[in-house]
């Protein structure tokens, strides 16, 4: 039945009234409650322990998880909300951290099957199973036993480049270079004017290995610190080149030059543990936190992390942009572009040299600086490495290194990749697993690095790359002659090597095929990540918002794609990523309010554009942070629905694969930035949607719902366009419909008891109306009867374009944020039930 109001359109349905936005609810109220416990920590109600009391006891648990490491005081300003919720880590002066290494483990003994016991129909591809397994073994014990083992396999960076050392008790620096198709080989630079000398012609071995040694001079080494450095080689055709070292630790380019130039990083002096000097070796202090039982990711671009229109700094990320994602309350950050890239505009996924932190930001070891200063802050840093192709630059890259095709990659037409115009590696090649996996571990080694994002793994994966191909779930898509057997064994090895040496590594790999046991651990003959990129997810957004007005959304579609993943295998989900935030493409925010984000962001405007476009964007974020996965990612500045897509500095060039011209934007800068002045403004709607971000991230903190093994969708209603989740203790009830709102609206719950809202996206702060609102301090009880194929339901008001979050009500506090450790606009008692950095 449908009636008319003044407020719209609405409608009667079984499970309640349908009143029009703006009209009050009609809850059931009960009376007060007990205590609740939160990790061991006794909360009591009014006339208890104060916040700062909380706080000390929460820590004095966090301390003992970390093995004795302290955790910080307030300041003397008095506590903020991050001094709860994320304490500082403190250690002792002039302590310098110390990586605890794990050891190799044996090959298990079995066929490779072992992963079967989650997915029995893979027993259809037993033979690529026990094939890719038995290709483990082989050249695990091919390494073990030419090459000292796995570990030593896989620190090829303290042979190969140059490495201070002796020789005859002679002391000086090697340098050494796998170029098998090089005739000869010398090390030019500064150090001898460009102009080698007899002494610095490098000899080959039977390997194609170049070595030199280089004395020391009067106590100072050859080839000072930040010399510029260069190999001059003889190719095969007796041409003479010049190339960057493949194994280089740091490259840059002069201002007024177009190449880059190798250069020589190696500080002879130790700083202290956190001292920064420009040319002291870093000494880090803190401890690697602990491993998240699930990630809020915030992935972003040190280069593009200012709000001025220049290429930002490691140090400059970590005196501004650190504090601001501690704020929000994510637990990991995710850095790209850190490898070097000749070209800027390639976002870092073209890389030239491997081995080398990109110098537009800063040196070496500005960036451990900057890794070490997250780690006080409880952060996890993963990178955004890239192993899966390499940039065609042969000037400033690793491509046509000696002069021939292969060396690294396959050569002819397998060793190039059409789309990306890229090379691509032989994973069969001996010296090319040397080299990835040596890489893989040097960040972690080296820079302390918490994990990674495998980017392009479905370009590995397979020989099509994945390019014009849809796997539709048959597993021969997977498991045929399309598959790259090289490549998915090199990725068990990694994998394998990884999580041995460092136990609490994370891996995480961009697959958007699905690929069986992907997930899984390589010793039951899984590929060995800890997640999997849910990609499907973003590209349905975008597919919703692009074709389907609001009334015309197919709510159990949208819920398939979400909770679309395979059992046993953790993923990462998110509602976009930086694909969508690219130039050609649009965010999230774009689609859904477009010119209006210019014109109507306004404070108190009420432009129906933007109230629809931000309530909306608010419910596609929680929703895909619900249901998308294991864990949660967010881009730099999306939280906040930045108004501006990213345009790195381009000139005009032409497409390489059909001619066509693409016009540049003169080399500017002025869109590859993020624009924190918006989002930090009082009289702009954007900072409502960051406040929300905010209290999304923090409700996990508290509740842990995340990586919380229950997951229900007990109703998914596409006439009313509401979806009710149950993840964890919580319940979520979304409202999707652009008019309807619900009165005395019947939702299951698995848990009997007393609820009350504790996160409303309708909060004021997070520019809503106030419907449904956690300050109104309403209690929902359950009544026993089955509803929903749940043992319980409570009865609530579900605004339209609202998603509402209900908990047991001795988690909740109507006035939390109104404490020194309150979130705006989260109505959690104390740190809740579950707190997890």
């Amino acid at each position: 039945m449908m009636l008319r109001t003044g407020g719209g359109v609405v409608q009667r349905h079984a499970g309640g009234a349908a009143v029009p936005r703006g009209a009050a609810p009609s809850p059931r109220v009960a009376g007060q409650h007990g205590p609740a416990r939160m990790r061991g920590v006794r909360v009591h109600a009014e006339g208890g322990p104060s916040p700062l009391d909380l706080l000390r006891q929460e820590n004095e648990l966090l301390r003992a998880t970390l093995g004795g490491v302290a955790l910080a005081e307030s300041p003397p300003g008095g506590p903020c909300p991050e001094d709860f919720w994320t304490p500082t880590i403190t250690v002792p002066d002039n302590t310098p951290y110390v990586e605890p290494y794990g050891a190799i483990s044996t090959i298990p003994d079995h066929d490779g099957t072992l992963c079967f016991k989650w997915d029995e129909q893979l027993w259809s591809q037993q033979g690529h199973f026990k094939y890719r397994w038995e290709q483990l073994r082989n050249i695990r014990a091919a390494i073990d036993k030419n090459e000292g083992g796995l570990d030593k396999f896989a620190q090829g960076y303290l042979k190969y480049g140059l490495n201070r050392g002796e020789k005859d008790g002679v002391v000086g620096t090697y340098y050494r270079e796998w170029a098998p198709g090089a005739k000869s080989l010398a090390l030019v630079g500064e150090f001898n004017e460009w102009a080698p000398k007899a002494e610095h012609w490098a000899k080959k071995n039977d390997f194609g290995v170049f070595e030199l040694f280089m004395p020391d001079i009067g106590g100072k080494p050859m080839v000072p610190h930040r010399s510029k450095i260069k190999c001059r080689l003889e190719t095969p055709t007796g041409e003479f080149v010049e190339r960057i070292p493949a194994w280089i630790k740091w490259a840059t380019q002069e201002w007024n030059e177009i190449q880059f130039n190798g250069v020589n990083w190696q500080p002879e002096e130790i700083g202290a543990p956190g001292e920064i000097h420009p040319d002291k070796k870093y000494t880090f202090k803190y401890p690697k936190p602990p491993k998240p039982a699930a990630l809020r990711i915030y992935e972003c671009h040190v280069g593009m992390s200012s709000a001025e229109p220049k290429i930002n700094s490691y140090l400059e990320f970590r005196k501004d942009m650190l504090p601001r994602i501690r704020k929000l309350g994510y637990n990991a950050i995710q850095i790209m572009a850190v490898q070097e890239h000749a070209y800027y505009g390639s976002f870092g996924y073209h890389v030239t040299n491997f081995f080398s932190a990109s110098s537009r930001f800063g040196t070496p070891e500005e960036l451990k600086a900057l890794i070490d200063e997250a780690h006080r802050m409880g952060l996890v840093v993963l990178m955004d490495i890239v192993h899966s192709h390499a940039s065609k630059n042969t000037v400033d890259g690793i491509n046509m290194f000696d002069g021939t095709d292969g060396m690294y990659f396959h050569g002819g037409e397998r060793g190039n990749h059409w789309m990306w115009d890229s090379r691509l590696f032989n994973y069969g090649n001996w010296e090319t697993m040397r080299f990835l996996l040596s890489n893989a571990r040097w960040w972690v080694d080296e820079y302390k690095f918490d994990g990674y994002r495998f980017d392009g793994i479905t370009s590995m994966m397979y020989h099509h790359h994945g390019l014009s191909t849809t796997f539709t779930g048959n597993y021969a898509e997977y498991f045929g002659m399309a598959t790259d057997a090289d490549a998915i064994v090199y990725l068990m090895l990694v994998n394998h090597m990884l999580h041995d040496v460092f136990p609490d590594v994370i891996t995480i790999g961009e697959d958007v095929s699905g690929m069986p046991a992907f997930c899984r651990p390589w010793q039951e003959g899984g590929t060995g990540f800890d997640y999997r990129l849910q990609m499907a997810i973003a590209d349905k957004w975008i597919e919703v918002l692009k074709k389907h007005t609001d009334d015309t959304w197919d709510i159990g579609n949208i819920v398939h794609t979400l909770t679309n993943r395979r059992y046993a295998e953790a993923c990462v989900g998110y509602a976009e990523s930086h694909d969508q935030a690219l130039v050609g493409d649009k965010t999230i925010a774009f689609w859904l309010m477009d010119a209006a984000m210019y014109d109507g962001m306004s404070a108190g405007a009420g432009n129906p554009a933007v109230d629809r476009g931000i309530s909306l964007h608010k419910m596609i974020r929680m929703i895909t942070f619900v249901l998308g996965g294991e864990s949660y990612l967010n881009f730099m500045g999306n939280e906040f629905g930045h108004p501006e897509w990213i345009d790195f500095p381009r000139v005009d060039t032409y497409d390489t694969s059909t001619g066509a011209f693409i016009p540049g934007n003169g080399g500017s800068l002025e869109k590859c930035r993020r624009r924190w002045d918006i989002c930090d403004s009082q009289e702009l709607r954007y900072k409502d949607m960051c406040a929300f971000d905010r209290g999304m991230c923090h409700l996990d903190k508290a509740f842990g719902f995340i990586g919380a093994p229950h997951q229900w969708v007990s109703k998914q209603c596409g006439m009313d366009k509401v979806v009710v989740v149950e993840r964890g203790d919580l319940v979520f009830v979304f409202n999707f419909h652009p008019v309807n709102s619900y009165t005395d609206y019947r939702i299951g719950a698995k848990l009997p008891g007393d609820y009350k809202i504790v996160l409303s996206s309708d909060e004021k702060v997070f520019g809503g109306w106030c419907n449904a609102t956690k300050d109104k301090d309403v209690t929902f009880t359950t009544t026993e009867s089955l509803h929903d194929n749940r043992p319980n339901y409570i009865q609530v008001y579900a605004p339209s374009r609202t998603v509402v979050v209900y908990a047991l009500a001795q988690h909740c506090d109507k006035d939390a944020d109104l404490k020194p450790h309150g979130v705006p606009g989260l109505g959690v008692k104390d740190l809740g039930p579950y707190y997890n950095r």
